[in-house]
């Protein structure tokens, strides 16, 4: 039988980052088993479930690059909602009407019975099990209730719960990941898979769904480990194959807890709007429990589908380093052609008010030029707007404590001094000009190294970092220059 796996998000915002790895483990498994990858939206959350965020559900999914097999999507030409697959519907609550018949199948074979008690008496139940150090587990009161029982509190306007009724005292699993498993139902009883208000629950309707589709494989967060002696129980009771499970690590934060909004917000939209790239996040989040055989971290996607597989994914939970994440970010920037890089950094700069239309179309040019000369220092694409400001604004009084001590130099006014000269009668500058230019100003003046090299530096931009040198001259117009030189000696050296 074919490969068949899923990826079932709840529609109540942007992706998190542990549903963004858990989706591309499960695409990353798919590409390399030759199956399929079902999108199926949960959106029995009726309080927390939007269309909007299941909109951003297929942009998230889309913009990483996970693309699925069967399920809904959006149609690029239409841009209307389609369905691509045939085991729908894909979203749960277009599925309550097939759920509703195997909970009559369940109830018929008396694997299921209703449940009347009230919430306050199951709440005082629990608070008595724990008390006495026990699992809160519910005491069947109801399950050998006569049909005239029934019928009276349903008379009484009474709706019941549907509880699974629970006849092992083991369930065991071979996890792909966590190896054998075995689980006591004594730590939960007779559970609950209807609700009051006739809504199914997860545990159950998971089980229904998952059938159905025919997945194989269920690769899901080691969270949902607990859930899985409950819907196995009723896979045997309904006759259903078992899927194979393969419970992946935790992604944790920095402190080794798990991560939350504490460690920042980590919604995969939030990366994208900090500048990330795609090809980058999604190389760094196939790192996050799973390891190449060859021991490489940079792999493209290609690369990361031919080399996954789930005996390389660790028992073990994974950390998320925001710096790592940068890192790979920047190798990843360094890898972009110029106009590429351009076209994605000019929606920050012009958030920031540094370039607008007219700019782009009158200088984009030199504007690739700037963008080239400090792409080696991107992290962020979000970082360009700092970076690149040494080439719009220069402010001498922001000089730091270092640049001033640089400047107090005896021998920093005739270097600025004879640059200043030597800027004399040029319109623009080539980088062999500026090495010629640079050499008369060191015979003339008897200086060099740091001396020569950061006193011109600081006297151009008003910073001792930034691009390389030979780059900003030749980039800056010869009358800005000019103007900054001028400055530095007017207002820092001659005061």
């Amino acid at each position: 039988m074919s490969t068949r796996v899923r990826f079932a998000p709840s529609p109540t915002g942007h992706l998190h980052m542990g549903n963004v790895r858990t989706a591309l483990f499960n695409y990353l498994f798919a590409r390399n088993m030759r199956g399929t990858l079902i999108l199926r939206i949960e959106d029995t959350d009726f309080e927390r479930s939007t269309k909007e965020s299941e909109n951003l559900i297929y942009e998230d999914l889309k913009w990483i690059g996970i693309k699925w097999d069967e399920g809904p999507y959006i149609d690029d030409k239409s841009g209307k909602i389609c369905i691509n697959g045939n085991f729908g519907p894909y979203r749960q609550t277009e599925r309550l009407h097939i759920h509703k018949k195997y909970v009559e199948q369940l109830l018929s074979k008396g694997k299921a019975y209703k449940c009347f008690c009230t919430k306050k008496r199951l709440e005082d139940m629990k608070k008595k099990a724990i008390s006495n150090g026990r699992p809160p587990r519910y005491d069947r009161t109801c399950l050998n209730l006569s049909d005239n029982e029934i019928k009276a509190r349903e008379d009484e306007g009474i709706k019941p719960s549907i509880r699974y009724k629970v006849d092992k005292d083991t369930v065991k699993i071979d996890d792909l990941i966590k190896g054998s498993i075995t689980f006591n139902t004594n730590s939960f009883g007779d559970f609950i898979i209807v609700r009051p208000d006739g809504k199914p629950v997860y545990n159950f309707v998971v089980v229904i769904d998952d059938a159905l589709m025919k997945i194989t494989h269920v690769i899901r967060g080691d969270d949902h480990l607990s859930n899985t002696p409950k819907q196995v129980l009723i896979y045997e009771s309904l006759g259903f194959n078992i899927p194979l499970f393969a419970h992946i690590p935790m992604i944790l934060g920095p402190d080794h807890t798990k991560l939350s909004k504490r460690h920042g917000d980590m919604s995969l939209d939030t990366f994208k709007k900090t500048g990330y790239l795609p090809e980058a996040l999604l190389n760094y989040l196939s790192l996050l429990g799973w390891s190449d055989e060859k021991e490489r971290e940079i792999l493209t996607k290609e690369e990361l589908i031919a080399s996954f597989s789930l005996d390389r994914v660790s028992k073990s939970a994974a950390i998320f380093d925001v710096d790592k994440t940068k890192w790979f970010n920047g190798l990843y920037i360094r890898k972009l052609e110029t106009d590429v890089l351009t076209q994605l950094c000019i929606p920050y700069l012009m958030s920031t008010g540094l370039i607008d239309n007219n700019y782009i179309e009158s200088s984009y040019t030199k504007l690739k030029e700037m963008i080239a000369s400090i792409a080696d220092n991107l992290q962020l694409l979000s970082h360009i707007s700092e970076y690149i400001k040494v080439y719009f604004e220069f402010d001498d009084s922001d000089l730091d404590e270092e640049a001033h001590k640089m400047l107090q130099l005896g021998t920093s006014k005739h270097v600025l001094s004879y640059f200043l000269e030597e800027l004399e009668g040029k319109e623009e500058i080539s980088i062999d000009e500026y090495k010629k230019m640079v050499q008369h100003v060191k015979e003339r003046s008897h200086v060099k190294g740091k001396a020569l090299y950061m006193v011109i530096r600081i006297g151009v931009t008003g910073k001792m970092t930034g691009p390389e040198l030979e780059k900003l001259v030749t980039i800056i117009p010869v009358p800005e220059l000019k103007r900054r030189v001028s400055i530095i000696i007017k207002n820092i050296l001659e005061d």
